[in-house]
């Protein structure tokens, strides 16, 4: 009877359907497909909600709107995967030398523009920067700012022009390397836009704390070392350094008599700048001494600047928009700069001296006020050439180390006025060196890295004292000289 039932146990189990060889794999093949599906979502979920600092998921500013950026990346599963591996793969081992303790005794002294630093931070100087202040700025920032223990976190709000932001924050970046252990924790508001925002007379009562790359006595906001500084790959413009030794060079091709002597121009006059609309009408060398040219900046550029002309004895400096970084490359020509009164400031103008580094035009009788000073300047050609050369010297003591200098105390005096502790909020990005050429473009990447520096061998120049009165006294003498220019025309 056992074996009859073992029989028919064993009949019964024959009769049962059988299991397919290759459904095992077929299963754990689907499953895997179904999570590297769900992981690709993921990555692109991820992806596509991730501010970056190369600007992707951030639109123009609302104050400024220009035409948003295009990225060209392949496929938007590329694309996802060179977020997900710059953002967040790249800055895990960031590790934060110290400084090495070198001899204070050799310490040099800051340039003298550097005591305006106290200056542009006395409307805190009682009332101090709260974490409050900080964020009531947001409303006019493209970024915030927060460095705690030598790491640099930013949280991304608005695209900026081109690659401002890019090589702003790359310019920090190489501060913290430049100084590693000696940059405090800070947390500021960075706006890259050319006009200031936070006006005096709204904002009396309770400034607010923005950073960006120019000012005006009108203005609270605080000036800092703009981006091509590094780098405007845009336009073909280099490293600070390196593009201020091309063009000494350049400008000692010509001896001061065989310059052409005429005041020359070359810019966009198609920025709303009503100085630059009026500049248009002394386009004639004869009666105001005076060229006049539109600047194709995409043909400049790939032409390496070659047709920008340095053979002029006076270079014309205009506003546009508001600010403009052509001040430098001006100056730097060893022309006689002749600066029609500018309404706003950067960080290191307020050094050059009128009559001394430059010539000041006024604003107004705009044509026959060139056509003056170029008159001066061909009448006194020994007095026009040295003062030209002055104002080449200046920015020949306008190096990188003095930069990072200013950039330094900047951020030092600024993290003493605040009242809280530096966090970053937990929308913020880690931005390291790593992560930011991991997302640069092939050019913009080739720009950056010739702009990277390296640990300094001397500690930051010593900060002048806070002094008003000698502020006052500048600003005086400057004010006298331009109103005795003004009424010799």
């Amino acid at each position: 009877m056992a074996m009859g039932l073992r029989s028919k146990l064993n009949h019964g189990n024959s009769s049962l359907p059988r299991s397919p060889p290759y459904l095992f794999s077929s299963v754990c093949l689907l499953a895997f497909l179904s999570l590297a599906a769900l992981l690709v979502l993921k990555v692109d979920d991820v992806a596509y909600q991730t501010k970056t600092v190369a600007g992707h998921n951030l639109k123009p500013t609302p104050w400024h709107l220009f035409e948003p950026k295009v990225f060209d990346e392949g496929t938007s599963y590329s694309r996802a995967t060179k977020i997900v591996q710059c953002q967040y793969f790249q800055c895990r081992s960031n590790v934060i030398p110290n400084y090495p303790q070198l001899d204070p005794s050799k310490l040099a002294s800051c340039p003298a523009f550097f005591r305006y630093i106290h200056r542009d931070l006395e409307p805190w100087s009682k009332s101090r920067i709260s974490l409050q202040r900080v964020m009531e700025a947001k409303e006019y920032a493209a970024f915030r700012v927060v460095i705690v223990g030598g790491r640099l976190f930013v949280d991304f709000y608005y695209a900026c022009v081109q690659s401002r932001m890019m090589f702003t924050v790359w310019g920090l970046l190489q501060l913290l390397k430049r100084y590693p252990g000696l940059v405090p924790d800070v947390d500021l508001m960075f706006d890259c836009m050319d006009k200031p925002a936070i006006n005096r007379t709204e904002h009396r009562s309770r400034p607010l704390p923005l950073f960006r790359y120019c000012t005006t006595n009108e203005h609270f906001d605080i000036p800092f070392p703009d981006w091509s500084f590094w780098g405007w790959p845009e336009v073909n413009l280099g490293p600070w350094d390196a593009e201020f030794r091309d063009i000494k060079r350049g400008s000692r091709s010509r001896s001061w008599p065989k310059k052409w002597p005429y005041a020359y121009w070359k810019g966009n006059p198609d920025v709303g700048s009503p100085i630059r609309s009026a500049l248009l009408e002394c386009n004639n060398t004869k009666q105001w001494r005076t060229q006049i040219l539109r600047q194709d900046w995409g043909e400049e550029a790939r032409a390496g600047y070659k047709k920008s002309k340095l053979s002029s004895q006076y270079k014309i400096y205009a506003e546009g928009y508001a600010w403009s970084v052509s001040l430098k490359y001006i100056l730097s020509c060893g022309s006689l700069t002749l600066l029609i009164a500018p309404q706003y400031e950067d960080f290191f103008t307020r050094g050059l001296l009128p009559k001394k580094n430059y010539w000041p035009v006024p604003r107004t009788d705009l044509c026959p006020n060139i056509k003056q000073a170029v008159d001066w300047g061909n009448s006194h050609p020994a007095e026009a050439a040295a003062m030209g050369k002055a104002g080449q010297d200046y920015m020949d003591t306008l190096n990188m180390d003095r930069v990072y200098d200013y950039m330094f105390h900047l951020l030092k005096e600024y993290s003493k006025l605040q009242d809280f502790k530096p966090i970053p909020p937990s929308s913020a990005q880690e931005v390291c060196i790593e992560s930011l050429l991991c997302f640069a473009e092939p050019k913009q990447k080739q720009f950056l890295e010739q702009s990277a520096t390296s640990l300094a061998s001397m500690p930051p120049c010593v900060l002048p004292n806070a002094d008003g009165r000698i502020l006052k006294r500048w600003k005086m003498l400057k004010e006298r000289i331009m109103k005795d220019v003004a009424q010799q025309t």
